[in-house]
């Protein structure tokens, strides 16, 4: 069998072109490439994605739908890294990490790659529902601060140009309607009869992502100290390759002292992600730390594909 043929539908923008970074020097994949002049001619774009094994979908919502609706074979695989099949019934979510999650991938057709601000709160309240810790009906709150390479190559423009505004220098808080388009799959990935009350923010730097949930230990289940959480995470998460939680924040020597920072960016570059649990048994925070363009986007996608085309699963990520 020759090797997989793989084809990136939206190869221009920033989720795009990171994975064709992450692609283009493997030797186990054919990269099927469309002419610059033809990029936008449909009759050339549906060519290709009827050619290939498996395609990514980097485009805006409607375009996702009509380039799917285009593909008339029972051949070729597909991740969609927009928002348009995140909460579809036909499409697995691709978050490897959840349990039961990864076989599911392995065998899918379509695949809804997850929203950055998601997987951040995803990683957290997933597994806390999920092992009977946090109730399905607890009222959460989640802030996450992105760098603004996350919202494409418009806002990207925006604070690298020389004439931008000097607001742009201090964080935006957005999406203060309550009505971001990451909230559904939140809610519905990790079983919660609500969604939670969620602030984004984008500050003044290119890349990296830190998303925070803060939590009572009188909201949880079955837990009453910190350290009794921290194991919990440490055990849903054992022995993966990609997600992983830092160290016990009980631990004397953990240097979670009074000092102790988080900066968003530290993971930029990476395809992890990181757990911090940080506070005390009355009341506490988990941030998972991560790249928006990595875990949060492209490395995720290509993660997905390697599972879905039997590679090893972190094969060309960047751990």
């Amino acid at each position: 069998m020759g090797k997989p043929k793989i084809y990136i539908d939206g190869k221009e923008g920033t989720t795009g072109l990171q994975i064709y970074d992450r692609l283009a020097e493997r030797e186990d994949i054919d990269l099927l490439l469309i002419d610059e002049d033809k990029r936008k001619d449909r009759l050339e774009r549906k060519k290709l994605l009827n050619a290939a094994d498996l395609v990514f979908l980097c485009l805006p919502d409607a375009a996702a739908k009509e380039a799917a609706a285009l593909i008339e074979n029972q051949h070729t695989r597909v991740i969609d890294a927009s928002t348009a099949h995140r909460t579809s019934p036909d499409w697995v979510y691709g978050f490897p990490e959840l349990h039961g999650r990864r076989e599911q991938i392995k065998s899918a057709r379509r695949v809804a790659n997850p929203g950055c601000h998601a997987t951040g709160f995803i990683s957290i309240a997933a597994p806390l529902v999920e092992l009977g810790l946090l109730p399905a009906d607890g009222l959460l709150t989640c802030f996450s601060l992105t760098g603004y390479s996350g919202g494409g190559k418009k806002m990207i423009a925006q604070y690298e140009g020389e004439d931008r505004p000097c607001a742009l220098s201090s964080p935006a808080l957005y999406g203060v309607l309550q009505n971001h388009k990451h909230l559904p799959e939140m809610q519905k990935v990790c079983a919660l009869a609500y969604p939670p009350v969620f602030t984004p923010i984008v500050d003044d730097y290119y890349k990296g992502m830190a998303a925070t949930v803060p939590l009572r230990m009188s909201q949880l289940r079955g837990v009453s100290t910190l350290h009794e959480v921290w194991q919990a995470l440490s055990g849903y998460y054992g022995g993966e390759g990609v997600v992983q939680v830092e160290g016990d924040p009980t631990d004397p020597d953990s240097g979670m002292d009074s000092g102790f920072k988080i900066y968003a960016n530290m993971l930029r570059g990476k395809d992890t992600l990181s757990l911090i649990v940080a506070g005390n048994d009355q009341q506490f925070t988990v941030t998972a730390l991560f790249d928006n363009l990595g875990k949060g986007a492209s490395g995720a996608a290509v993660q997905n594909m390697n599972l879905m085309l039997g590679f090893g699963e972190t094969a060309g990520l960047n751990l």
